[in-house]
């Protein structure tokens, strides 16, 4: 009698801990991987081609988003791809192109969107 009830409270045990993990309705099976990420980069990075030089390793990477100057001379860019992809540009944004000089990228990453088709260079 004490086996079984040892193994009926093992087993009422594990079966209250077990969590089921289902995808939520919002989600598609496509993203998986995938992320998104405000950059603002800090430096000298206006007037030296970085928003165009950024478009570039978007692409090549196979990221979507855009990148714009700031008014206080800094540059801000919404980035979202696969996350390897992704982690591409933020680091060749810690860089940027030749005469570029990078102080400081904070990153805010989030959830992706799928809100992009495409990079693009604003002027807002």
């Amino acid at each position: 009698m004490t086996d079984r009830l040892t193994e009926y409270i093992i087993n009422s045990t594990l079966q209250k801990n077990t969590v089921n993990f289902r995808r939520s309705n919002n989600s598609n099976p496509n993203d998986e991987g995938k992320t998104s990420v405000r950059l603002l980069i800090k430096g000298k990075v206006q007037g030296v081609y970085f928003r165009f030089n950024m478009q570039e390793v978007a692409k090549k990477n196979h990221v979507v988003g855009w990148v714009r100057n700031l008014p206080d001379g800094n540059v801000e860019s919404f980035i979202e791809g696969k996350e390897v992809d992704v982690n591409l540009v933020v680091e060749w944004s810690k860089v940027g192109p030749e005469n570029a000089r990078v102080d400081d990228v904070k990153m805010d990453y989030g959830q992706y969107t799928g809100n992009y088709n495409d990079f693009i260079i604003r002027h807002d």
